[in-house]
């Protein structure tokens, strides 16, 4: 497999922060705004959700994040959607505090080009898109014309393959693919078609493979196990298999109780070449990556 340095995309600048790919692996601290994160952390069951947010952004900071992903709808299994002027209400305020108060680059999580283009004038420095540019046709061109990078998510997310099981959370089922890391790989680059005959920078590209997005627990834990195969399509890549419901059913834990759960995978996701690690328990991740990349990214002789 190649290392997490061999494949050297250009390096990426966010709000004067430079991601130089292959140096290290990059943390991304999760700020859910709320109120059904499956995860348990959704802000909005705070009394203050700015305040909370920026508390906890803080303690990212000082954990030592690189990045802070804010996102205004759940995509837990068998979610509520959530329409842009609701979403638009809760991340734009704490968008805008945290980009006064944080040199942390803000990626927005969204689908929705009205909600990317708020939380952009709010001082978001990228969107990060679930869906992969093929829920609004209208996200690729604004991407485009103000020059702004996307992560590309893989999503097979469909609501009849959920099943929801009351102590460990949904997970999916029954989810067939002809050839799982072919599908991925085919269905990523066709999303990135997308985004490059929109007029986005292919420097502006960054992939995630969806750990857990319409993938079985089966199909997740290989996934993370042959993540080489979806770095090798030259795109840094982005994961996020924090608490997910495959390390969940697999240890039979709840979603606060799958911090080791985590850090094995994101130890082998980035011995498999992921660039950036996106996740709820900063501070233990932070050290996790740290150590994991100083066993995988070391100078050969």
């Amino acid at each position: 497999m190649p290392d997490p340095g061999q494949l050297k995309a250009p390096d990426l600048t966010l709000a004067g922060t430079c991601l130089a790919w292959g140096s290290r692996t990059y943390i991304m601290g999760i700020l859910n705004l709320t109120p059904d994160s499956f995860s348990g952390d959704g802000l909005l069951e705070t009394s203050d959700s700015i305040q909370a947010a920026v508390a906890q952004a803080d303690a990212f900071a000082q954990a030592g994040a690189d990045l802070l992903d804010v996102g205004g709808e759940s995509t837990r299994p068998g979610a509520e959607t959530v329409d842009a002027e609701q979403e638009i209400a809760r991340v734009v305020p704490v968008v805008a505090a945290l980009a006064e108060r944080h040199p942390l680059p803000i990626s927005i999580d969204t689908s929705k080009a009205s909600v990317a283009e708020a939380a952009l004038d709010a001082g978001a420095a990228w969107v990060n898109d679930v869906w992969a540019l093929r829920a609004d046709p209208q996200m690729a061109p604004l991407l485009a014309e103000r020059q702004i990078p996307v992560i590309l998510m893989h999503n097979r997310l469909t609501p009849n393959s959920a099943d929801l099981a009351e102590r460990l959370g949904g997970r999916y089922v029954g989810v067939e693919y002809d050839d799982l890391l072919g599908d991925i790989k085919s269905e990523l680059m066709y999303s990135v078609d997308i985004a490059l005959d929109a007029g986005i920078d292919p420097a502006r590209i960054v992939l995630d493979p969806g750990i857990g997005f319409g993938k079985t627990v089966p199909q997740s834990l290989e996934l993370v196990d042959r993540l080489d195969e979806i770095r090798s399509l030259g795109f840094p890549l982005v994961i996020g298999p924090s608490r997910k419901s495959f390390i969940g059913f697999t240890l039979d834990l709840p979603p606060d109780d799958r911090v080791e759960g985590t850090a094995a995978a994101v130890a082998v996701g980035i011995a498999r070449g992921a660039d950036i690690v996106r996740v709820h328990d900063v501070a233990p991740m932070v050290r996790v990556a740290r150590m994991t990349d100083a066993l995988v990214r070391r100078p050969k002789n």
